[in-house]
C-alpha cells in the first residue's frame, strides 16, 4: 500500500510538470530587435507584455503630460501626434521632439504661423499653417514621403543631414526623444488620467 502511494505521487509530479512545460511552451516569448542608433527601433507587437500594450494605448496622454510640463502650447494636439505618427509609419517622439528643438515645444512660434518645428523657415521666409493640426499633419507626411521613403533616412540623425543645418540639430532632438521615453518610464500607465 505505501509502495502504491508513492507511485501515485511519482506519477502525479510528472504529469504537473508536463503540464507546466506545455503551457511555458505554448506563450510567446518577447521578441524585441533594435537598432543601435537611439532613434531608429522595431519591436514586434504581439510580444509586448500586455501592461506594454495597454501603454501604448495612453501614449496620448503620456504625450500630453510631457508638453504640459514645459508649458507647451501643443498639449492639446497630443493625440494629432500620436494618429499622424501612426498613420505615417513615423516615431511618435520624433515630431515633438523637432519642436522642442526648433521652438521650445511651440513657446517660440511666430505669431501665428503654428510652425513649431522650423518648416520651411529660411531667413524672413516663414510657412505658415491655419493650425497645429494641419502642421502637424503636413510634416508627419513629409517626413514620410521625403526624407524617408524618398532620400532613404532611417533615423533621426540621417534626417537631421537633410532637415538642418546645423551638425548637432539630430542629437538635441535625440536628447528630447529620449526624455519622453523617459517621462513614459517615470508615468506608469495605472497614474495617468484617460482622458484627454
Amino acid at each position: 500500500m505505501v509502495k502504491n502511494i508513492t507511485y501515485n505521487n511519482i506519477e502525479r509530479y510528472i504529469l504537473s510538470l508536463l503540464f507546466l512545460i506545455l503551457i511555458n511552451l505554448s506563450i510567446p516569448k518577447n521578441i524585441y530587435a533594435t537598432n543601435s542608433s537611439m532613434a531608429a527601433s522595431a519591436v514586434l507587437e504581439n510580444s509586448i507584455p500586455t501592461k506594454q500594450l495597454i501603454s501604448k494605448n495612453y501614449r496620448a496622454a503620456i504625450l500630453k503630460k510631457f508638453l504640459e510640463s514645459y508649458n507647451s502650447p501643443l498639449a492639446d494636439y497630443s493625440q494629432t501626434f500620436i494618429n499622424e505618427a501612426k498613420a505615417n509609419n513615423i516615431d511618435w517622439r520624433m515630431l515633438p521632439a523637432i519642436a522642442g528643438v526648433e521652438s521650445t515645444f511651440g513657446q517660440q512660434v511666430t505669431t501665428n504661423s503654428h510652425n513649431a518645428w522650423g518648416w520651411g523657415i529660411y531667413g524672413n521666409n516663414i510657412i505658415y499653417f491655419n493650425s497645429y493640426n494641419e502642421a502637424i499633419k503636413t510634416i508627419s507626411k513629409s517626413l514620410r514621403q521625403n526624407y524617408m521613403d524618398k532620400w532613404g533616412a532611417t533615423n533621426i540623425y540621417q534626417i537631421g543631414r537633410l532637415y538642418a543645418a546645423s551638425p548637432t540639430w539630430a542629437y538635441h532632438v535625440a536628447y528630447f526623444m529620449n526624455k519622453i521615453s523617459e517621462f513614459e518610464a517615470a508615468n506608469p500607465i495605472d497614474s495617468l488620467s484617460i482622458s484627454l
